[in-house]
Order: structure tokens, then C-alpha cells, then sequence
């Protein structure tokens, strides 16, 4: 089949023997009419995403780099699907890619074309050292936001607690404590191995995911801490309070200091949500900490990073909005960081519970002022539930795109467990028994949904080493935030 598939730019002028010509493109080339054009299919679908676009075409990163990202893409179910209709065209007659870029060489057609001339190929068995590295490839491509992972299953950990399912809330600890062991050092290792692109990350639009290691240090922290386990709380609080400095600061500066940066606001995503989390996330581990530590410093602590959250949240939200009213929305990439707008909301209204439960002396607000803010939020974040879901039935149900396994549905899973916490705390700590009792139910909802995200994760992560029809090689995962 691999000399049926050639490559050529939409600009090129066209030829007798392209064949079928097809435009492996996201969105229209600028410049070109359509009539001009001779296409014969438009296959949007099957192009990289817009994040993996946006990373190579203004970080400049290696061509081996696009390439492996991409190919991990062309795994997932949605890409897949309109992948095969390029190789039944390849299978029926000459096929040609597409493209708008310079480079054709260097394009995703490029790609597309080797991975369609390869797709009947079986992959030879793996060695140790190919196996080391296979691990090495994966580490390179670890998601800046895979804390994720921790993040929900601390907070539902801490829900199920609170539901006086103690052995499940133990049982998610652990693997909080597992994950979070075993990630830490992978991100070390691609810092040091693959420092480029670690670092083209850190300055790129999805930089904000870096934030969700402070953020699963702090919620484990209050976790801890609820179980009595002090010295634990205040080493994973200590870790996450410097994280906050570093990142919270380092973060923005890098974004501002980039000067490779897309100029469009089509860069902003609902990860950047996770500058506001972060700093809420270090009032929530401080606030816990305060009747196990003597002296005032943590309910300051606790009290201005409320403040310093709720600035952010208004801020990231009043740009996101902008974002998503103002310009076109690519339903492939909103649905799972989109929820992140509720959570962030979700975990104020948890902090503002918390400082409720402190002396009056250790406050610099009035407990009417704390409350007022926390309802507010409350509100507003049981306003945007009906709003997400709503945006889930046009993204799945009116666009149809597949249900499909990505790290990114953990960002499902923090904010559904937050809210059905602050929900339950608000009400036990304003005495009301409706919010309480709805708070419970929200919290089996929570460990429901964490089950079914954890069990997708298990299969996505068995499915690509279980022989296939075909005999094709395994397919990997995509792991958008």
C-alpha cells in the first residue's frame, strides 16, 4: 500500500495522477478558495489536535517529537475511526495528503501517509531494551497534567471518609500515596531526560497543568491530617506550599516572558483554572492543619490564600468566558478541562467552611462576610452543573464525539467529588440538614464516577498488549488534559 500514499501541499499545483485528494487539515487553509483547491474529501478529524498543533508549529520542537505525539493520537477511537477511511481509500487507488504546511516532509500527511503504509504490519515482540525504551518514550510524553489522577482520587478519598466509608476511603488513599510516589520521580526523569520539551511545556498554553502536583500534595495533606497523621500532613503541605510559590509565580512570568507565544486567545483553556485551585488547595491543607499546630501563621495562610484564589478564579473566569463566547470552540478538546470551572469554584466554598470552624480571633474577615462568599459559590457552582452537562450532550451526543478513555476525564472526577463535599460541609456547618443530606448522595455519585474513570483507565492501559483481529500492533492513548 506504501506507494499508493503520497504527500503534497494544498498550494502545489495539482496533478493528473494525485489520485483521490484528500485535506488532512484541522481548519481551512487561509487564502484558498475552494473551488481552487480540487479536493475530493475533507477529513478534519483525523488531523492532530489543536494543542499538539498549536506545540509544533510555535515551540518548534523536533520532528521525531510531533511525530510520536501524533502517532500516540492516531490511537484514540475518534482518530481511528476516520484514519480507516483514508486506508480504504489507499486500499482502492492512488491517495494523496493534504496539507498547509511549508514542510511537507516534516507535516503530519507525513505521518499520516507512514502510519497508513504501516498499519498491516505487526510489531516484533519487545526485548528488555526495547522495553526500557518503550518506558522512556513514555515518560518523554508524560502529561504536565497526570497529578490529575491524584487530585480525584484524594478528594473522593476524603468524600468517602466523610460518608463513614472508611475502608474505601483508605483504600483510595493508597493509591493517592501510589500515584503520587510513582509520578513524582517520572516527572523528575523527564525533566532530566527530555528538558526541551519539559521546559516547552512549562512556557506553552497547558502549562497551568503543572500545578496539579501542589494541588495533589495539599488535598492529600488534608486527607492525612483528617486521619491524624500530622508529620505526613505538614511534609506534603511543606512540598506543596514551595510547589505554589515556584509555580504559582513561574507560571504567568513564563507565559508573559515567552515570546514564541500563540497571540491568539485561543490558547486559553480551562487547565488555566488550576492557577486559582492551586492557591485554594494550599488554604485547605493550611486550614486543616490549624488545630494540630500551635501559633497564628496557618490561619493567615489559609485566610489569604482564600483571598488570593477567589481574585484568580474571577480573573481565569472572566478570560475564559471571553474565550468560549467569542470564538469558535473545538468540541474534541472542551468537555473534561471545562469542569475544572465548577471545581475551582467548589474547593472556595471548602476553604470558606473551614475558616468558619476557627476561632474568631484567628480571622481577618467577619464569619458573616466568610459565609456570604462561601454560599456565593456554592450557588454559582450548582448554576454552571446543568450548563457542563449541557455542553457534554453537544460535544458527544450532537457532535459525536466518542466516549473514549483520556487522562483528561479526571478532571471530571475532581470537581464532581469537591462539590459533593463542600456541599455536605457547607451544610453541616450553616446546621443545614437539606444541603447535608444531598451533600451524602453527592458523595456516592462521586465515588460511582471515580470507579468507572479508574476502570476505563485500567482497560485503556490493558487494551493496546491484547492481541487484535488484524495482528496490528498495539495502539496508544491519547492523554490531553
Amino acid at each position: 500500500m506504501g506507494e499508493q500514499v503520497t504527500c503534497h501541499g494544498i498550494y502545489e499545483q495539482t496533478s493528473s495522477e494525485d489520485g483521490t485528494r484528500v485535506l488532512v487539515e484541522r481548519v481551512w487553509p487561509q487564502g484558498l478558495k475552494r473551488e481552487e483547491a480540487h479536493i475530493d474529501k475533507l477529513l478534519p478529524e483525523v488531523a492532530p489536535s489543536t494543542e499538539l498543533q498549536s506545540w509544533y508549529e510555535h515551540e518548534a520542537p523536533p520532528y521525531a517529537e510531533f511525530r510520536s505525539r501524533y502517532l500516540a493520537e492516531l490511537g484514540s477511537a475518534q482518530h481511528k475511526q476516520a484514519a480507516s477511511q483514508l486506508r480504504d481509500l489507499a486500499r482502492h487507488g492512488k491517495l494523496t495528503l493534504l496539507t498547509a504546511g511549508q514542510d511537507v516532509d516534516h507535516s503530519q500527511a507525513a505521518v499520516l501517509a507512514e502510519w497508513i503504509s504501516g498499519a498491516d504490519r505487526p510489531e516484533p515482540a519487545l526485548n528488555p531494551h526495547g522495553y526500557r525504551a518503550a518506558v522512556s518514550s513514555r515518560i518523554a510524553d508524560l502529561n504536565a497534567g497526570a497529578f490529575a489522577f491524584v487530585m480525584g482520587t484524594g478528594i473522593v478519598s476524603t468524600a468517602l471518609n466523610i460518608n463513614k466509608a472508611h475502608t474505601a476511603s483508605v483504600v483510595l488513599l493508597v493509591v493517592g500515596l501510589v500515584g503520587f510516589a510513582v509520578l513524582l520521580p517520572a516527572y523528575g526523569w523527564r525533566f532530566l531526560c527530555s528538558r526541551q520539551r519539559f521546559m516547552a511545556d512549562l512556557v506553552g498554553p497547558r502549562s497551568f497543568a503543572f500545578l496539579t502536583i501542589i494541588i495533589a500534595a495539599n488535598v492529600l495533606a488534608a486527607r492525612l491530617e483528617s486521619d491524624g497523621y500530622t508529620t505526613a500532613a505538614e511534609a506534603f503541605l511543606a512540598f506543596g506550599g514551595v510547589g505554589w510559590l515556584l509555580l504559582g509565580y513561574g507560571i504567568p512570568l513564563g507565559l508573559i516572558a515567552n515570546t514564541r507565544r500563540d497571540p491568539s486567545i485561543d490558547q486559553v483553556n480551562g487547565t488555566w483554572f488550576l492557577w486559582a485551585v492551586g492557591s485554594q488547595s494550599v488554604a485547605v491543607a493550611a486550614v486543616g492543619l490549624v488545630p494540630s499546630v500551635s501559633g497564628d501563621v496557618l490561619p493567615v495562610v489559609a485566610l489569604v490564600c482564600w483571598g488570593i484564589g477567589l481574585m484568580q478564579y474571577l480573573l481565569t473566569a472572566a478570560i475564559i468566558l471571553a474565550r468560549l463566547l467569542a470564538r469558535p470552540v473545538d468540541p474534541g478538546n472542551l468537555m473534561t478541562s471545562s469542569w475544572i470551572f465548577m471545581g475551582a469554584a467548589a474547593i472556595g466554598v471548602l476553604v470558606g467552611t473551614r475558616l468558619l470552624e476557627l476561632p474568631a480571633g484567628n480571622m481577618l474577615l467577619s464569619r458573616s462576610a466568610i459565609a456570604g462568599v462561601s454560599v456565593v459559590l456554592w450557588s454559582f457552582s450548582s448554576w454552571l452543573i446543568p450548563l457542563l452537562l449541557a455542553l457534554g450532550v453537544w460535544r458527544h451526543v450532537l457532535r459525536k464525539i466518542p466516549f473514549h478513555y483520556e487522562l483528561g476525564w479526571w478532571n471530571l472526577v475532581f470537581p464532581i467529588g469537591m462539590y459533593a463535599v463542600t456541599t455536605h460541609e457547607l451544610g453541616r456547618v450553616t446546621k443545614t440538614s437539606w444541603l447535608v443530606t444531598l451533600g451524602r448522595w453527592e458523595i456516592w455519585v462521586a465515588g460511582v464516577v471515580w470507579v468507572l474513570v479508574f476502570a476505563a483507565m485500567v482497560v485503556a492501559a490493558v487494551r493496546p498488549h491484547l492481541p487484535t483481529r488484524s495482528g496490528a500492533g498495539p495502539t496508544a492513548v491519547p492523554h490531553r488534559l
